[in-house]
């Protein structure tokens, strides 16, 4: 798919990290971007500066899909490009003793709940009402669209503390193939990029010297990712019309330990 200023896409999370750069990356190339995010002065503060349009959008919610996506349609025309980057997880493990009193406590099963509607469910929710949009316009060079979504490492190297965000993003992983299998007989693609570790404004608030061994982690090149790369393979996946039903690591090679 060409992207030029005759594309219309949607950014999910596109007020910061992987979404922001593949914002900027989209605006740079010419498209349309709708920026659907929580953070109303963030995501108008980004949409001013990138010359995208900020559609205030929580993914845990039906509505306000729906309204992102209406506003973002009555702007700019029907997208054919969405990026899946909304996300986030905790870290809690399955169970634990406590040292001193020894008392036992389990992960919550709504906080467990949580990080997959958010992840999983919060992306399957955009990429249906994308897809169904994409219905409604007629091909171009035989293809309606592409979705590009976002995993994780933690997919398949979850970490001590990683149970839910880890089941999240495997489900990512785990619907690709067959959401890309169910839209093929109307010309949309689906793909998911699968990063490792990137230097995003949470990740950049931990001190510098668990930066400086999360670096070091990588076998190469030994430094953590940066949000540009990432927007570099989307862009890559969006503009690859043989791209399909596939999940790519971004990851420099590493392989997640325990801890």
């Amino acid at each position: 798919m060409k992207i030029d200023s005759s594309l219309s896409a949607v950014v999910t999370g596109g007020a910061s990290g992987l979404g922001l750069a593949t914002v900027k990356a989209l605006r740079a190339a010419g498209a349309a971007v709708a920026i659907f995010d929580l953070n109303e002065e963030n995501g108008k503060k980004q949409a001013a500066e990138t010359g995208a349009i900020f559609c205030q959008c929580d993914v845990l919610s039906d509505e306000s899909v729906d309204q992102a996506f209406a506003k973002a349609r009555a702007a700019q025309g029907q997208e054919r490009a969405l990026v899946c980057c909304a996300g986030g997880g905790n870290a809690i493990p399955t169970v634990r003793r406590d040292k001193n009193t020894g008392a036992i406590t389990f992960f919550p099963a709504d906080k467990f709940e949580w990080v997959l509607r958010l992840n999983t469910v919060g992306t399957f929710r955009c990429i249906t009402r994308s897809a169904a949009g994409m219905l409604t316009v007629d091909p171009i060079d035989g293809e309606r669209g592409v979705m590009v979504n976002t995993a994780s490492a933690a997919a398949t190297d979850g970490q001590m503390g990683q149970a839910a965000y880890s089941a999240a993003k495997a489900g990512i992983v785990g619907m690709t193939l067959p959401i890309a299998r169910d839209l093929s007989r109307e010309g949309i693609r689906v793909i998911t990029i699968q990063p490792g570790i990137f230097a995003t404004p949470a990740m950049l608030g931990v001190p510098q010297q668990m930066l400086d061994s999360l670096g070091a982690m990588v076998p190469f090149p030994k430094r953590l990712g940066r949000p540009e790369e990432y927007a570099s393979l989307a862009l890559e996946m969006i503009r690859n019309g043989y791209f399909n039903g596939e999940t790519v690591r971004l990851d420099g090679a590493i392989r997640m330990q325990p801890r």
